[in-house]
């Protein structure tokens, strides 16, 4: 069998981290992907909100550079995930990420709109990690 995703999209709120009792860094976040579809003749807007996980090295940078609005390249397998609550069965997808790429959007500064020298970087860019990690 084949599981494999790669999405592209930009974070619906900032990342959650936080920490396995074996000390590993858990980020969760979710993004929206967003996508045409014909209705009718027409081209309309659809999105779709979906979960993502990731572990070790790569969760501690997409907690500490990511947040809400960034656009983020992920690569993974789908996982679904249950749990009872209440007496409840209720079940959920989420991508388990092995790579998250930082996509930077470029915007004009004011001074390279007039022509002069671009103005630095307003971020450092993050680190290009790629990792295997789960620790469960």
């Amino acid at each position: 069998m084949f599981n494999k995703i790669i999405l592209i999209g930009n974070l619906t709120k900032d990342p959650e981290l936080r920490y396995t009792p074996q000390g590993t860094a858990v980020a969760s976040f979710r993004i929206a992907v967003n996508s045409k579809i014909k209705q009718h003749g027409e081209l309309k807007d659809d999105v779709l909100f979906i979960g993502v996980v990731v572990f070790g090295k790569q969760a501690e940078s997409a907690g500490q550079y990511l947040s809400k609005g960034k656009s983020v390249l992920v690569e993974g397998r789908l996982q679904e995930r249950s749990w009872e609550k209440d007496g409840q069965k209720h079940s959920k997808m989420e991508v388990v990420a092995s790579s998250v790429r930082f996509l930077s959007r470029k915007t004009p500064s004011s001074s390279e709109e007039a022509g002069g020298e671009s103005a630095p970087p307003e971020d450092i860019a993050p680190p290009e990690e790629t990792t295997d990690l789960e620790p469960f």
